[in-house]
């Protein structure tokens, strides 16, 4: 049911320019799909459509240039939450001890996206290691990491 109601959000979008929640439930609502508008709102995020300007002050949804980028990004909070035990440093290694075998399920999510400053990993069975530039690149990495387990 969510799998079509997003399809058909998609379908929406991109066949006209909608909005407003409002007109997209709508729509919806004419293809036979009743929802509330909270539940628009959530599908809008993990959809990750943004409003885009068309010009003379009107705007659209439309589908994010970096969707699959954020999808990488959410399945990659999704393995850290699930998999990660601890993180911390020394100079410019970060050290990432994870529940057993899912090291290097950790490291291929991290060499899947851009980490700034982050030169490879390296991933055993519960540990992985990340080469990061530089001291001040391993600790800012090891903050986002923290804030991202809360």
């Amino acid at each position: 049911m969510k799998n079509d109601r997003q399809r058909r959000i998609l379908e929406i979008v991109e066949r006209e320019p909608i909005d407003t929640q409002e007109k997209l439930q709508q729509r919806l609502k004419e293809q036979g799909v009743n929802c509330t508008q909270a539940t628009i709102s959530r599908d809008i995020k993990q959809l990750h459509l943004i409003k885009e300007p068309m010009g003379q002050g009107q705007y659209r949804y439309m589908v994010s240039s970096q969707r699959n980028r954020l999808n990488v990004a959410d399945k990659l909070r999704g393995i850290f939450r699930e998999s990660i035990v601890s993180v911390d440093f020394a100079q410019n290694i970060v050290v990432i001890k994870t529940m057993a075998g899912l090291a290097n399920a950790a490291a291929a999510a991290l060499d899947s996206m851009s980490v700034p400053d982050m030169v490879g990993t390296l991933a055993g069975d519960d540990t992985a290691f990340l080469v990061m530039r530089d001291v001040e690149a391993a600790k800012g990495f090891c903050e986002e990491i923290h804030e991202m387990l809360k």
